[in-house]
């Protein structure tokens, strides 16, 4: 039975290290996670912070000793995308999470923790895959572990932790009018930055909106052809 497993790995055990010790409120996500390219490993990371510190990313990711290279694709002033190219040593530890034929799904940084959601074919793929990982030195910590029959929060674009969030948002009294719990308070109860909160709503109130937009573009398609 298809599982998917959360896990987390220390970044300093895995990439971006010296980026993140130099800079406190940093939001990391990976665009498009390619698990089968040699070439192609995590190729598209947004980074999300304060303009002033965004200016700095440049020079950290030139120092950072898990880059072999970045290149700057798209600035919005509080994110921007870059391509990477990562040492050996990353690539290895991405080669690790899907020798048992695995897909990450996606993964992002929340305290200095590298957090990923993989599916496995089997629940046997995991347990080896962990071994694998333990074998090689590597600190993987299995956060969560559902089947993939137990459903399914991706639907309309979202990620199981965007998900997850909007509805502890919805429960909490974020989206009430009055507001009955601020950003700060809904990131404790989260137990997440207040960076990374702000990043993770951002990105799924866009993917619903890029989700209903389409779904109207369909219907307007539609109607026009009858």
């Amino acid at each position: 039975m298809s599982t998917i497993a959360e896990l987390t790995i220390p970044a300093e055990e895995f990439a971006l290290r010296q980026t993140l010790e130099a800079v406190d409120e940093l939001g990391i996500e990976i665009e498009r996670v390619v698990a089968h390219d040699p070439d192609q490993v995590m190729p598209y990371v947004w980074f999300a912070a304060e303009e002033t510190t965004l200016e700095r990313i440049d020079g950290l990711l030139e120092d950072d000793s898990s880059v072999e290279g970045a290149e700057l694709l798209t600035d919005l002033e509080d994110e921007r995308l870059y391509r990477m190219s990562w040492v050996d040593d990353v690539v290895v530890i991405v080669h690790l999470l899907t020798v048992e034929q695995a897909t990450v799904l996606d993964a992002s940084v929340t305290d200095r923790q590298w957090r990923f959601r993989v599916l496995f074919p089997e629940r046997e793929s995991l347990s080896n895959t962990y071994e694998f990982a333990s074998d090689e030195g590597v600190t993987i910590d299995v956060r969560k572990i559902h089947q993939l029959e137990d459903g399914r929060h991706g639907r309309y674009g979202l990620t199981d932790a965007q998900y997850e969030t909007l509805v502890e948002a919805l429960d909490r009294g974020y989206y009430s009018i009055p507001r009955e719990m601020d950003m700060e308070g809904l990131s404790d109860v989260l137990g997440v930055s207040h960076q990374a909160l702000s990043e993770r709503l951002r990105r799924a109130h866009r993917s619903l909106v890029d989700e209903v937009v389409e779904l109207e573009a369909d219907a307007t398609d539609d109607g026009s052809d009858g």
